[in-house]
């Protein structure tokens, strides 16, 4: 069993942490798994866009996958819905999700502070 290391410092609680609830990063990757022959998963993959879109989080489509930022809660919250309109409104019978998490208490984290920094660089 793995345990969590303990932080070695105390970081001041920021308008973006919130010990129940804090500002998240995630980048996810919803791939239906279909019974029919066809490869496509578009049609899926636009639906999911569409909750993504009507949840009003900030959010960046790309090629495999979304970029989605705001309040750990919402964003979970978010994925699950994802799962659940697909099972049982659209007949998914299996999907597999990927998700990359973070957070942070030292600065502000969001997708366009992330590419400015990075545009900054290259």
């Amino acid at each position: 069993m793995y345990r969590l290391a303990r932080p070695t410092c105390r970081v001041r609680s920021s308008r973006l942490f919130h010990a129940t609830n804090p500002h998240v990063l995630i980048d996810v990757s919803v791939v239906p798994l279909k019974n029919e022959n066809g490869a496509s998963v578009s049609a899926e993959v636009a639906i999911v866009h569409r909750l993504i879109q009507k949840s009003g989080l900030k959010h960046q489509l790309h090629a495999y996958g979304t970029n989605i930022e705001g309040p750990w809660d919402d964003v979970f919250g978010l994925v699950k819905q994802a799962h659940l309109t697909l099972h049982n409104d659209h007949n998914v019978p299996r999907i597999s999700t990927t998700m990359r998490v973070g957070t942070r208490l030292d600065k502000e984290s969001t997708i366009d502070s992330k590419l400015q920094s990075l545009r900054e660089k290259i």
